[in-house]
């Protein structure tokens, strides 16, 4: 039941703040600009879609390296198949600016696997800083607790790494500007 499935999401939290890691993912510093992305989703996922379509036809034109990690993403083989993927990306976490793990919406008992202390321990010591987007605006997972950074779906994920772009460019823009005014004055 959903009392059930909320009580087992406080027990894992009480657990992950017993042990001292709760926060460890949110203290990794976000890049300014993140650009090379690990995502672990499925590849025929309608909102892993959505992330792709969001971020490759942006309005500003910013571009961003995705790499997929498949997982399953749903179901009793999910808690496995996400660490197995996360595995990978640990291997090579250098080659990566940030790490996503999106899932669009679902019944609440769908998003269930998310709510595992295995997964969550993992996120919340991964040596980049871990992006959700899991379900629908009604929907919070431990995954969503422990990670940098939570937004509410797929796409969400997409339109914050186009934000953290826009700002990189407005701060180069500046740069810009006062290294123009300086040389200016110089002259």
């Amino acid at each position: 039941t959903l009392g059930d499935m909320a009580l087992k999401r406080q027990q894992i939290l009480r657990q992950l703040e017993q042990d001292g890691i709760i926060n460890l993912n949110k203290e990794l510093p976000m890049p300014l600009l993140p650009q090379r992305i690990a995502v672990i989703s499925s590849n025929t996922a309608a909102g892993y879609g959505d992330f792709c379509n969001q971020l490759k036809y942006n309005e500003q034109n910013f571009t961003f390296s995705i790499e997929l990690f498949q997982a399953t993403m749903q179901g009793n083989q999910t808690e496995q198949s996400v660490l197995g993927a996360m595995q990978q990306i640990e291997s090579r976490y250098k080659e990566f600016d940030v790490l996503v793990i999106i899932r669009g919406g679902g019944a609440t008992s769908d998003l269930a696997c998310f709510d595992s202390y295995l997964l969550a321990a993992a996120v919340a010591q991964f040596p980049l800083p871990v992006i959700t987007g899991i379900g629908h605006e009604r929907d919070t997972t431990v995954l969503d607790n422990v990670a940098h950074t939570s937004v509410k779906t797929p796409t969400a994920v997409a339109a914050f790494l186009i934000d953290r772009a826009g700002e990189a460019a407005e701060h180069l823009w500046t740069l810009a500007d006062n290294l123009r005014d300086i040389v200016m004055d110089r002259l």
